[in-house]
């Protein structure tokens, strides 16, 4: 039975997006009641995963396509980690979804492409070979587009225009590394530590070209620069939006490439000796450094959230670069712990945005008093991305450090302090505003806020200091990443 969990996990949300796309638009308690059971049903079925594979299971679906192109879906330790992550948030921000868009337009085209989306994020994470990587990878900017220009507006068609064009670039350039590595190696299966040792003497040029491709297609989607001027842009999409993006989906999406193209593909030792390690960490450190500067100059609020990822998720690519099991660890714990903190600032903005027109930085005066639970489930999530002890943010930083100082770069260290003061400059004065200005008088209302949406930052901020604090624990995402590092490592 555990063997077909991953074809389950898929259809839970593969399955069900046609079923919502066709329901016509006054069934709101119909799809209201589908989402959530869609949702549900998806984490209990990943946590039955992870028991599998924490027993030794692997289960593995193939479906031939053609000749030598097989389908391939496969539960290792680290899609169960992208899974955990994709399934948690999912539910959380489908209840945000639902209390956001209860007097909204196109709900049924809105849930239909948000259950897509994440049945391609769910196959990305379940792709046992770089084919169904690519299918699934291709899939998620499909399904994406939709949300993004949602509103229908001008600037939302012209966001979602150059997201296309981004995006579709990244495809391109995906697909002919995938093509030409096939050519060289046959199926390219995801293999820990690499498959490239099974190749006879290749042209080391080749090999450089075909990561450079693969690197860069998935690049786009992880808003490594200069390939990240999508994401800004896709922020004139709504909250739950920008928090699929930035949480689960495309972002992590892109991130998660580069692992499975570094680990399970060319392998860190073969990275290392084509010596394609160095400069991939030179690309994740300036992109830490040019999404924080960016960020300070945005008065705009999720402008500055967005580009405070595109900082923030380059510590998982530099983690993977370092060639250390210690860096190794903090990007790949980087990969949840960032999620976590930064669907708590999108759906904390969401709020203030909603309850209070309250869409730009300067307009924060007060919003501590006038949203108490939501501006101290954003201050968490802030304070996090700083890295202030014991939240996520400074467990995935501490051990990127030690793993910068165990390969022996000990300018890692000062990359971390100097990225995490320019974190606080960006962040510091939003809190003071919220926190210690007084509100306008009278502060405008739009709406008040149900449980629906006032609930979900306060339980993401709650893990965010539950990660932090019980970090060492077994199953936390610190333990989890340990247990993948040591596969690739050993």
């Amino acid at each position: 039975m555990s063997e077909y969990l991953p074809i389950a996990i898929l259809m839970t949300s593969l399955g069900v997006a046609p079923l919502i796309l066709m329901m016509p638009e006054h069934a709101s308690r119909l799809r209201t009641t589908v989402n959530l059971a869609a949702a549900t049903l998806k984490l209990a079925l990943v946590v039955w995963l992870t028991v599998v594979v924490v027993q030794g299971g692997s289960p593995d679906l193939r479906f031939a396509v053609a000749p030598g192109l097989d389908l391939h879906l496969k539960a290792d330790a680290l899609s169960v980690l992208f899974l955990a992550l994709s399934a948690i948030l999912w539910l959380i921000t489908t209840v945000y979804a639902i209390g956001y868009l209860e007097n909204g337009v196109d709900r049924s085209r809105f849930f239909g492409f948000f259950t897509l989306c994440v049945a391609s994020t769910v196959g990305i994470a379940m792709a046992g070979n770089l084919f169904t990587f690519l299918i699934f990878f291709e899939l998620l900017t499909l399904a994406t587009w939709p949300l993004v220009v949602h509103r229908g507006t001008a600037e939302a068609h012209r966001a979602g225009r150059i997201y296309l064009v981004y995006t579709l670039g990244g495809g391109l350039a995906l697909t002919v590394g995938t093509i030409w590595l096939y050519a060289l190696a046959g199926e390219v299966t995801f293999t820990p530590r690499g498959v490239l040792g099974d190749l006879p003497q290749t042209d080391s040029i080749a090999l450089i070209a075909i990561f450079v491709l693969l690197i860069a297609g998935v690049g786009v989607k992880a808003a490594l620069v200069p390939l990240h001027g999508w994401l800004p842009l896709s922020m004139v999409a709504p909250a739950p939006v920008s928090a699929l993006l930035h949480a689960v989906a495309v972002v992590k999406a892109g991130a998660f490439g580069i692992m499975r193209i570094v680990y399970d593909v060319f392998g860190i030792e073969n990275v290392q000796e084509l010596g394609l390690s160095t400069p991939l960490a030179l690309l994740a450190a300036f992109t830490i450094i040019w999404g924080s500067v960016c960020a300070l100059t945005q008065n705009d609020l999720k402008k500055r959230l967005a580009y405070s990822t595109v900082s923030q998720v380059s510590y998982i690519t530099l983690g993977i670069a370092l060639v250390s099991p210690l860096a190794a660890i903090g990007g790949l714990t980087h990969l949840i712990h960032q999620g976590i903190m930064k669907i708590t600032l999108f759906l904390a903005a969401g709020n203030f945005a909603e309850a209070h027109g309250v869409k730009t930085v300067s307009a924060m005066n007060g919003m501590g008093r006038l949203m108490p639970i939501s501006m101290l489930a954003f201050t968490v999530g802030a304070l996090g991305m700083i890295g202030i002890p014991p939240l996520a943010g400074f467990m995935s930083k501490w051990h990127l450090g030690l793993g910068g100082l165990e390969a022996g770069q000990p300018e890692v260290i000062a990359l971390l302090a100097g990225s995490s003061l320019l974190n606080a400059a960006y962040f510091l004065p939003i809190l003071y505003r919220a926190w210690f200005l007084d509100p306008p008088d009278p502060a405008p209302v739009r709406r008040k806020l149900g449980w629906m949406l006032a609930l979900p930052p306060a339980m993401t901020a709650v893990l965010i200091i539950a990660a932090g604090l019980f970090a060492n624990a077994p199953f936390s995402p610190l333990g989890w990443t340990r247990f993948i590092v040591s596969l690739e490592y050993q």
